[in-house]
């Protein structure tokens, strides 16, 4: 079994930026590609892209990629997602999941994730 616990989260004014966490325990991240989901209140659940365990390549949505960056640290068995630049409509409970490596992007998107966190909320006031 894996344990994912996020932090990080907080209300921030737009343009502003914030760094969330996810640390994992009982399994090692190295063994596993990094996802991040949001959800918006009243919103679906939404992929917002994986950070790769082999060579760290990372994929993003478009609706936020130029902002949003994943990073990992193996040795803390940690993953780190920067958002800069943010918009209220970035608003959500921000999630990160873990996958066995290598499965496409269609498959992380469809959320077929095998552990998941519970979440750390950000509120992005205009």
């Amino acid at each position: 079994q894996m344990q994912l616990v996020e932090s990080g989260g907080g209300l921030v004014q737009a343009g502003n930026s914030l760094r969330l966490s996810c640390t994992a325990s009982g399994r090692t991240i190295g063994d596993f590609d990094m996802g991040w989901f949001r959800q918006a209140p009243g919103r679906e659940r939404e992929f917002v892209g994986v950070i790769r365990s082999n060579d760290d390549n990372t994929y993003y949505e478009d609706s936020v990629k130029g902002r949003f960056t994943f990073t990992r640290d193996d040795a803390k068995n940690t993953v780190y997602l920067q958002m800069n630049s943010l918009k209220p409509e970035d608003t959500a409970l921000y999630v990160c999941a873990a996958k066995k490596k290598g499965f496409g992007v269609v498959t992380l998107r469809r959320g077929a994730m095998d552990y998941w966190g519970k979440g750390t909320l950000v509120t992005v006031s205009s």
